[in-house]
């Protein structure tokens, strides 16, 4: 009897202490013995929550997600800058276009009647010097494409109307090239869309045309439309 007894008294007391911590947690912490099992996953929900993206840089979803889609076009573009290409980089859907007849020429005598020792020999009607560059020099009837008029051609480039010609009608180019060689191997005549992408204001000066061609956000385009050139 003494030994139950000794046994009921002890307990008793267990169980008081039992319930005197759990007071004394509650009361200090506010945390019942039944929610310390969830510490655990609660805390990673916070570490989460101040590691993530928009908390830590103040971004909107939005934001951040344009951020990636540009990392990505640099990325995807400048891994394959010698495949980049003017048709494919710009939205020209937001030119006019009209579709013309386009034909190579040549400063020389097969194109123009003019040998190199003609004081005007490889000078336009604008008084600009032929040029093949990202914008070449081009050839057009002025009352459809004034001088100065920037046009972009497929597979060609930038044209700029600097020249004319008697034979040039309506709706038809000449697209300057370096040599007859190139004429026949690059373009020859092609039936095509072109769009237009300023018009001009009857004028051309060889300093205009040269900023068009060292503007340095076109640069990664030039060699697409232009052959090296050997050293003689």
């Amino acid at each position: 009897m003494d030994r139950t007894k000794t046994w009921s008294r002890r307990l008793l007391m267990t169980l008081l202490l039992l319930v005197a911590l759990g007071t004394t947690l509650k009361a200090f912490s506010g945390v019942e013995a039944k929610d310390l099992s969830d510490i655990n996953g609660w805390s990673k929900g916070i570490l989460a929550s101040e590691s993530h993206p928009y908390k830590l840089t103040g971004l909107i979803p939005k934001s951040l997600h344009n951020e990636k889609t540009v990392a990505t076009a640099i990325s995807s573009s400048g891994s394959s800058l010698n495949q980049m290409s003017l048709e494919n980089e710009i939205n020209w859907s937001q030119y006019p276009k009209k579709e013309v007849t386009a034909t190579g020429y040549t400063a020389g005598y097969e194109s123009t009647g003019k040998k190199p020792e003609h004081p005007e020999y490889g000078i336009t009607y604008s008084g600009v010097k032929v040029k093949r560059d990202l914008y070449s020099t081009i050839a057009a009837d002025l009352s459809v494409f004034p001088i100065g008029t920037i046009l972009f051609i497929p597979g060609y480039g930038f044209g700029v109307v600097a020249d004319k010609g008697g034979a040039i009608k309506g709706n038809e180019l000449d697209l300057y090239y370096d040599t007859v060689d190139e004429v026949f191997q690059s373009w020859g005549k092609k039936t095509l869309d072109i769009y237009i992408v300023q018009k001009g204001n009857g004028r051309l000066t060889e300093n205009e045309l040269t900023k068009l061609n060292e503007d340095k956000s076109m640069q990664a385009f030039r060699q697409k439309y232009m052959k090296p050139k050997t050293k003689s």
